[in-house]
């Protein structure tokens, strides 16, 4: 099943179209897959830039000059947003992953697309330009940041004595190691010219006033995390990033090292800063529409990290656990999981080895259906959101093969098991649900 629906304008889109859906429980298992997709979307609606920011832009004082600069996948989303709600003279760029434009923001915006999750050339082209709009921003100028999760490689700006493709290579080998994304950033934070509040501290340098909205995409809802937050002031440590590149064994060329270990960040500046979406936003929409529909809610955290496949096994025996109770329960997570030591040439992000790691252990005859997505439409590297699976679907040496190789795209798409948004144009992490039908005792 390829769930489809265009996401320009999401929330609209959805806007009361699945108020009404009911259970019917003589029916309920022929219908749980689509209406886990439901609560799905619903949950990406809640956290859409067209739903969440508009209130926080008309609260702002009025300026007769504003720069925009963002990154992120929802960067362009949210630079339309401001097209839409701000008047005067709007100016700007922001830099997004290949699909997430948002044609609107275009008409006063530069837009720029570049590579994610290893940066390339248009990376370091966009993290120049930024800092050259930054420099250019004086007292009187309003300069609005617009940051979203997958900021970090799509802004690139490698600091003095590390080449571009030294840069690439540790990033390659970071984002297959396990490394939770939090400690990614931070080591990301230390190559760079324009993360870690460098990129604000230029905006401020000649008296412009700053303001930073969020699309949050990690646990805890960090601000300096997202995106390695190229504007919000951070704590720099190069010891602490060396230490955590060694102990994930990636190789750094002593140049490298030296260039970390001397290279001295502008002091970023404090400004207002507001968080806009987060994944608890996601999830409560979705607990309060599961609710009225009948199912009692599992909360089991709302700000997961760990290994994918680990998570799905201890997940998929609490499901079970349920399966033995009276009713019908829905356990809701959300958060953000890796993927340990992925292959070079895997195929399947952490939503489906989450739930990969689910098939290996459940019982294929009690009646269990989850559905795992990333709220960006991007699960890894593929063109899924994430997957669906009935425990009928069950095998433990299918699902030990496909977690081997990392290949839990190719046994998704055996299964018929894919879901497909297209780009969100927002992220807030991922969201996973498991429905139980419980026994009647």
């Amino acid at each position: 099943m390829t769930a489809e629906l265009p996401c320009r304008h999401l929330a609209c889109a959805l806007q009361g179209k699945y108020s009404a859906h009911k259970i019917d429980p003589a029916t309920a298992m022929t219908k749980n897959r689509d209406l886990l997709t439901r609560y799905f979307y619903r949950g990406v609606a809640a956290a859409s830039p067209q739903l969440t920011l508009p209130a926080k832009l008309s609260a702002l004082p009025p300026s007769d000059r504003t720069l925009v600069l963002g990154c992120g996948k929802a960067a362009a989303e949210m630079a339309a947003v401001a097209v839409e709600q701000l008047s005067g003279r709007l100016a700007g760029c922001v830099v997004t992953r290949p699909g997430h434009t948002s044609p609107s923001a275009q008409d006063k915006i530069e837009v720029i697309e570049a590579s994610h999750p290893i940066p390339d050339a248009l990376s370091e082209y966009a993290g120049e330009r930024l800092l050259s709009l930054a420099r250019e921003a004086q007292a009187g100028c309003r300069v609005l940041f617009m940051i979203s999760g997958g900021g970090s490689s799509l802004i690139c700006a490698p600091i003095p004595g590390l080449l571009l493709s030294e840069k690439q290579a540790i990033v390659d080998y970071l984002v297959r190691s396990g490394l939770p994304i939090e400690d990614i950033n931070f080591v990301r934070r230390h190559m760079s010219r324009i993360k870690g509040g460098q990129l604000g501290a230029t905006a401020a340098a000649r008296g412009a006033e700053l303001f930073t909205f969020i699309i949050s995409d990690v646990a805890n809802d960090d601000p300096g995390l997202v995106a390695s937050g190229p504007s919000i002031r951070s704590l720099f440590d190069p010891e602490r990033a060396l230490t955590l590149l060694d102990s994930v064994g990636c190789r750094v060329s002593l140049p490298a090292r030296q260039a970390i270990i001397t290279y001295q960040p502008i002091a970023g500046v404090a400004h207002p800063v507001e968080i806009v979406a987060t994944n608890g936003d996601a999830l409560n929409t979705i607990r309060k529409q599961a609710g009225a529909d009948g199912w009692t809610i599992v909360d089991l955290g709302g700000a997961l990290t760990g290994i994918a496949a680990e998570m799905g096994r201890k997940h998929a025996a609490i499901a079970m656990e349920y399966a033995t109770r009276s009713g019908r329960h829905l356990l809701v997570s959300g958060g953000e999981l890796t993927v340990a030591q992925a292959h070079k040439d895997g195929r399947g992000g952490p939503n489906l080895e989450y739930l990969t790691g689910m098939l290996e252990v459940l019982d294929p005859t009690i009646p269990i259906e989850a559905l795992a997505g990333d709220t960006d439409g991007i699960d890894g590297t593929e063109d899924n959101a994430g997957g669906y699976i009935d425990a009928a679907w069950a095998g433990a040496e299918r699902a030990r093969n496909a977690l081997a190789i990392n290949r839990s795209y190719d046994l998704f798409a055996s299964l018929g098991g894919l879901v497909k948004t297209g780009p969100t144009r927002t992220n807030v992490n991922d969201i996973r649900m498991i429905a139980v039908e419980g026994t009647d005792k």
